[in-house]
């Protein structure tokens, strides 16, 4: 068990926060901030296995692939944080969940809650105007609309990524940005490793996890 006053840091061989150090707190923090439940980190591996299959699909069949990604994987990790994740005082970190929500990196819960609102609005959107206006060729099939549905998520997905790094940019350096930006499309690689023992762990002890070891 790590102190819960103390913020870890780490850094690179010469002593300075390098790129590979400022990705290993940043996963450590969203991890030791955020994943105290094992319901949720158990939604996060299940989420984790998807989008590796995912990533795998992207070559394959892209549309498949986001369809795969959004409809599964993001729904069950940001399901994992919406409603089993605590959000009491964090007596582990010694930290209020306001104070977390205020110094998270990436996309905090409200920034979420615009995400998903925005994610949910494009079938909406296509069911509406299945040409996008005149943009896209008239789906023949509800597979068609799918593909479409999914085509939007996955543009809607680099949009949201890259949206976020400049304001990372803005409000910090662009070094921050692109390292938030590989720690989320590497997130499920990470999942997997840290939460692949929590459906187990879950089923013999119960939902509270205190064994937030650094990554």
């Amino acid at each position: 068990m790590m102190p819960s006053l103390r913020k870890l840091r780490f850094e690179d061989e010469q002593g300075n926060p390098g790129f590979r150090a400022q990705l290993k707190e940043q996963r450590w923090d969203d991890h030791r901030y955020y994943h105290h439940d094992l319901i949720n980190q158990s939604l996060h591996f299940v989420s984790a296995c998807t989008f590796i299959t995912a990533y795998a699909l992207l070559f394959v069949d892209a549309a498949l692939a986001s369809l795969l990604a959004w409809g599964v994987a993001m729904t069950s990790r940001q399901a994992g944080h919406f409603f089993f994740e605590p959000r009491d005082y964090d007596e582990e970190n010694g930290v209020s969940h306001e104070y977390k929500e205020e110094v998270k990196v990436g996309y905090n819960l409200m920034r979420k809650y615009v995400l998903m609102g925005l994610w949910l609005a494009i079938p909406v959107v296509l069911a509406l105007s299945p040409t996008l206006f005149g943009a896209l060729e008239r789906p023949d099939s509800a597979m068609d609309f799918l593909r479409h549905v999914g085509f939007g998520w996955l543009f809607f997905g680099v949009a949201a990524i890259l949206f976020r790094v400049g304001q990372l940019w803005f409000e910090r350096d662009l070094e921050t940005g692109i390292v938030w930006a590989t720690k989320i499309v590497t997130d499920p690689f990470s999942d997997f490793r840290l939460y692949r023992t929590a459906p187990a762990r879950l089923i013999k002890h119960g939902r509270s996890d205190d064994t937030h070891a650094a990554a």
